[in-house]
């Protein structure tokens, strides 16, 4: 069974750009741009699942942790509109968790920001049945990290519910919460 969906050759390059790091986000559009993709941007959850409906893109490219929500929110509607999308995650908190959810969702691939515009379309244009999901490190993480990856594990396998994540951790709902708010320890 194929899980790789690939737009017809024939199909318009329209790509769904969404990312609330706006700087970011316009340098991407304009580098997609160049590369013969016709951009629609979005900076934030609602303005995202609206575009999905109205331009049905042939390719997507989500930032995983928006301001508002999470970029598998999106990947829902873009499979209800278009199930032949690429969608390609981007984040700043990449973890094994967040990928395996990522491509279970319906990603294709999955990329640590700042992913550089060559990055992305060598994603989105990859043809191969296999997505690629993160290398194991070469190095092993630091004991905070492994901590962190672990929450950020228990809390996809919980749906994204802190109250259930802090359960399960048997740890205070507003420690977890503080938790989930910062970046990834350095590792």
């Amino acid at each position: 069974m194929e899980t790789t969906n690939h737009p017809r050759a024939d199909a318009p390059r329209t790509l769904l750009l969404v990312d609330d790091d706006e700087p970011f986000r316009e340098r991407l559009a304009r580098a997609m741009e160049k590369r013969g993709f016709d951009v629609t941007t979005a900076g934030n959850l609602n303005d995202a699942q609206t575009l999905a409906r109205e331009v049905r893109p042939t390719y997507a490219v989500l930032d995983l942790r928006l301001a508002d929500g999470s970029g598998l929110d999106i990947v829902a509607v873009l499979r209800e509109t278009r199930p032949d999308c690429r969608i390609v995650m981007l984040t700043a908190y990449g973890n094994i968790a967040t990928a395996v959810a990522a491509v279970k969702a319906g990603a294709v691939d999955y990329l640590s920001k700042p992913a550089d515009a060559d990055a992305v379309e060598a994603a989105l244009m990859h043809m191969g049945g296999d997505s690629a999901l993160p290398p194991p490190p070469s190095d092993p993480m630091p004991a905070d990290r492994v901590r962190w990856e672990h929450i950020q594990r228990v809390f996809e396998q919980c749906g994204r519910n802190v109250s259930e994540t802090a359960r399960r951790l048997k740890m205070h709902r507003r420690t977890l919460q503080r938790i989930l708010a910062k970046h990834a320890p350095r590792g």
